[in-house]
């Protein structure tokens, strides 16, 4: 089955596109499937779509027609990404749409909802094929965290190497947000967003530079400044931290707000170069943290995707700190999976999980009620169910039922 997938994350940099063959193989003791990377590719936002984007993510204020408008032109950004890369390479079965994230609402230490934007209805009309979108709301509505969802391909994918090695094996993405996987040699999967990756680092250099940069390119800055301990500290303290997992966030929760309120704590007015260079420490701590103290033994390995494995100084202060627990650090590229990527793939495992009526099972979601994921955007060649043949003609019977109560 060829699937395309669409995704845009916290950073808001881009349109990920990547198409994907997924085909069953016999294995000899479960079922199995193999994903093939047709395509994979970053798309740019254009300057109006990406401002209003912006806006809405930082928390700006929009009215009902700012809203419609920003939901329709991602849409149809969306939907021109992804004709392009279904042309490319001849076409497509099923599209999965994840969309840009506005907001995940996090209350009392509990996901309540969430919201994505980039109508899908545009999607399906330029292509022509089934979409799938929504993906974390079905997972939220029955108890889950809707996030992350990356354990779903990863314990599909390392399963077989944990219980071979009898250690757990720790992933880790590196996006605006941080997700850590932790697959246990007997199957289990613990999954949880450790705290920020790059959206801080990214928010800082953007406010500095009056947008003119958006992120800390090739770790130039945070290579040529000083942590501020002090601030580390203040930042460190933050209850998300020491909070129990499962556990969600987002920017919502991380942003400069609460780099100002600990800097004005710990006393301190860094530089650009040093502020950059805590909050990369920070997220190195915070993601090392989790992966070494989440299970009962440490990992033999972390495997390293998104865009912070592009951040040479970054990586280095991961590897530093995990290697003081033995643990070896990676990109994914290392074993055959593009870093950029992993997401795009992971998305369109969902989409073939959904397109054959499986559920996600999560680490977060109650025992007995993991949930089929997203909502499908249909197109009048895929719809369920017996085709009739238009609605001119059709007779319509209702009756009605007295309702008595006693």
């Amino acid at each position: 089955m060829r699937i395309l997938s669409l995704q845009s994350g916290t950073s808001v940099d881009g349109i990920d596109v990547a198409v994907v063959d997924i085909d069953e193989v016999d294995p000899t003791d479960r079922p199995a499937v193999r994903l093939t990377s047709v395509l994979g590719r970053t798309v740019p936002w254009s300057g109006r779509t990406r401002d209003l984007l912006l806006s809405a993510v930082e928390g700006h204020a929009l009215t009902p027609a700012d809203f419609v408008r920003m939901d329709t032109l991602a849409g149809q950004e969306f939907a021109d990404a992804a004709a392009g890369a279904a042309d490319k390479t001849g076409g497509v079965e099923l599209a999965v749409s994840h969309g840009q994230t506005l907001h995940h609402w996090v209350d009392g230490g509990h996901a309540r909802g969430t919201l994505q934007v980039g109508q899908p209805a545009w999607i399906a009309e330029r292509l022509g094929v089934p979409v799938l979108s929504d993906v974390r709301s079905a997972d939220i509505a029955a108890g889950g965290e809707g996030a992350p969802l990356m354990g779903l391909f990863d314990r599909a994918w390392l399963a077989r190497e944990a219980a071979r090695d009898g250690r757990p094996v720790a992933t880790v993405n590196l996006g605006g947000i941080a997700n850590v996987q932790i697959v246990e040699p007997d199957g289990g999967l613990i999954a949880f967003d450790s705290g920020p990756a790059n959206a801080l680092i990214d928010a800082a250099v953007a406010r500095a530079t009056g947008g003119l940069q958006g992120q800390d390119t090739d770790g130039v800055l945070a290579a040529s400044g000083r942590v501020e301990e002090a601030l580390l500290a203040e930042l460190l303290a933050h209850p998300y931290f020491t909070a129990p997992v499962p556990k969600s966030t987002g920017r919502e929760t991380f942003d400069l707000s609460v780099v100002d309120a600990a800097a004005e704590r710990a006393g301190v007015q860094p530089d650009l170069a040093d502020l950059v260079a805590t909050l990369t420490a920070l997220t190195a701590r915070t993601v090392a943290d989790a992966v070494r103290s989440s299970s009962s033994r440490v990992p033999s390995r972390a495997i390293v995707s998104g865009g912070g494995t592009r951040n040479p100084a970054l990586m280095r202060a991961l590897s530093a700190v995990l290697g003081l627990h033995g643990v070896d650090v990676r990109p994914s590229d290392a074993l055959g999976i593009d870093a950029d990527h992993k997401e795009s793939l992971l998305f369109a495992f969902i989409g073939y999980l959904s397109w054959h009526g499986i559920p996600a099972e999560l680490p977060g979601t109650p025992r007995g009620r993991a949930r089929v994921l997203g909502r499908l955007s249909l197109t009048p060649d895929a719809v369920p169910g017996r085709r009739l043949r238009g609605v001119a003609g059709l007779t319509l019977a209702a009756e009605s039922a007295e309702a008595v109560s006693r």
